[in-house]
């Protein structure tokens, strides 16, 4: 156990609280003397609003079936039915929390608004015309300007919505269950992903929280649930074939990550985690032709149809500043956004990160990982498969510091003022795993569970 134990990870818990409250309480004060944030509740886009709605038994239910049977079926199932409990059970979660705020608001009204992608569905009756003509509506003052989210975005996004359309599933209803149904994938994904690199035993600990994560609040109805679960697919895909599988898995992994870009500017720092996966594995160079052949081709169909990404996302930085960005205080949110993590992932992560960190700073002392919590898949009936880079806790422990780090670039770049707890899901869906070293699951499951279901309750969240 890291220096500290329970009480260390007790404390890194107490700072992410009083990071949160410092937020809170500073945020009201900046948005009530100036008006400059332009978010409801701060650090957080929504509004003091406390309600319950027809999701909240079964949100409940889901929260006291997972803390106490979660950590005992995921040490028990068999692998596969584990990676289909764990997809029901999160499908479940993020349902049950969209639904407190009743189908209309919760899922169908999501994606509708005035700043969202289904309602400019119909300006791409002519797929080719509409990215050619893509760039010259990003920019305010440019004429029929894109609304926020589709401008702020590559087309990859929109036409998601525009295809769900011409395949008879249009309108907000169709879009948020699109987005809830491939989202909840994401946790699947990474526990692939923990397999792979780290061992089983580590992705069985790290499943429940990966079931029951605070994050569901905003995987609801969200876009950024669906990008989260690309990207997490990307990464998944790599890891399996650089720890032996198929150099074929390498070709839909660089399939998938160009896809990425193409949803998400802002998720091109999915190539830290990438990295990431490419160091902790045996064969990358064996995969690296195929990698970037799947790579290519995404950004090549889209330039060949005319949208041209580096121009997008040169005008998207003048669109940005031009609006709310460029008066949100960075002084504020280069910290804000922080709370907004901790109210994404839940305490457990800020204690999991804690001894990811004393795993890392271990290995440093020339000491291995001896501080880590010990599930190296032995006593769970499964190995790590990525041999050769230190113990399973060191390798999880590096996957996890590659995450933060891409969080830390894109917080740091002042492109996410606000908004974080929407804009970040698919890092977050990465410092989950840390949770997998800490002991006292069902206790740290319970504040997981807590956090999620009050802040559903008492906010009526923007996302």
């Amino acid at each position: 156990m890291p220096a500290g134990g329970v009480a260390g990870d007790l404390a890194a818990a107490l700072v992410a609280v009083l990071l949160v409250v410092a937020a809170v309480v500073v945020g009201r004060r900046i948005q009530d003397a100036e008006h400059t944030l332009f978010v409801g509740w701060p650090p957080l886009v929504g509004a003091w609003d406390p309600h319950v709605g027809p999701g909240t038994p079964a949100a409940a239910a889901v929260a006291v079936a997972v803390v106490a049977y979660g950590p005992r079926a995921a040490a028990r199932l068999p692998w596969r039915g584990l990676l289909l409990a764990a997809y029901g059970t999160a499908l479940a979660w993020i349902w049950s929390l969209a639904l407190v705020d009743g189908w209309r608001r919760g899922v169908v009204e999501r994606l509708t608004t005035r700043h969202e992608y289904v309602p400019v569905v119909g300006r791409f009756h002519d797929i080719p015309a509409a990215l050619r003509d893509f760039t010259h509506h990003i920019l305010l003052h440019s004429p029929d300007n894109w609304p926020a989210h589709v401008a702020g975005h590559p087309p990859g996004a929109v036409l998601t919505f525009v295809l769900l359309d011409r395949a008879g599933l249009g309108g907000g209803g169709w879009a948020g269950a699109w987005c809830m149904t491939v989202g909840a994938t994401g946790c699947v994904a990474v526990l692939v992903a923990v397999r792979a690199l780290a061992s089983e035993g580590l992705a069985r600990r790290a499943a429940p929280f990966l079931v029951l994560a605070p994050a569901a609040v905003w995987a609801g109805a969200s876009p950024d649930a669906y990008f989260a679960a690309v990207a997490a697919w990307s990464l998944a895909l790599l890891a399996l074939a650089v720890t032996g599988g198929s150099r074929w898995w390498a070709l839909g992994a660089g399939l998938l990550f160009g896809l990425t870009c193409y949803l998400s500017y802002g998720l091109t720092l999915f190539a830290v985690l990438g990295a990431a996966v490419l160091l902790l594995g045996r064969g990358r160079l064996r995969v690296l032709p195929f990698l970037g052949a799947g790579l290519v081709v995404v950004p090549a169909v889209f330039t060949l149809a005319g949208f041209d990404w580096w121009e997008a996302y040169r005008l998207l930085v003048r669109r940005y500043y031009e609006g709310a960005g460029g008066v949100r205080p960075y002084g504020y949110w280069v910290w804000a956004n922080l709370a907004c993590a901790v109210l994404l992932t839940g305490l457990a992560t800020a204690a999991g990160l804690r001894r990811a960190g004393g795993a890392l700073g271990a290995v440093r002392a020339g000491r291995g990982a001896a501080g880590a919590v010990r599930a190296d898949g032995d006593a769970a009936g499964g190995r790590g498969r990525a041999r050769g880079w230190g113990t399973p806790e060191v390798r999880l422990a590096v996957l996890v510091a590659a995450a933060v780090l891409a969080l830390l670039a894109a917080d740091l770049s002042g492109m996410s003022k606000a908004e974080t707890e929407r804009i970040w899901l698919p890092f977050a869906l990465w410092l989950l795993p840390a949770c997998a070293f800490l002991t006292g699951t069902r206790a740290w499951l319970a504040a997981q569970a807590v956090l999620a279901l009050l802040v559903n309750h008492l906010l009526l969240t923007g996302w």
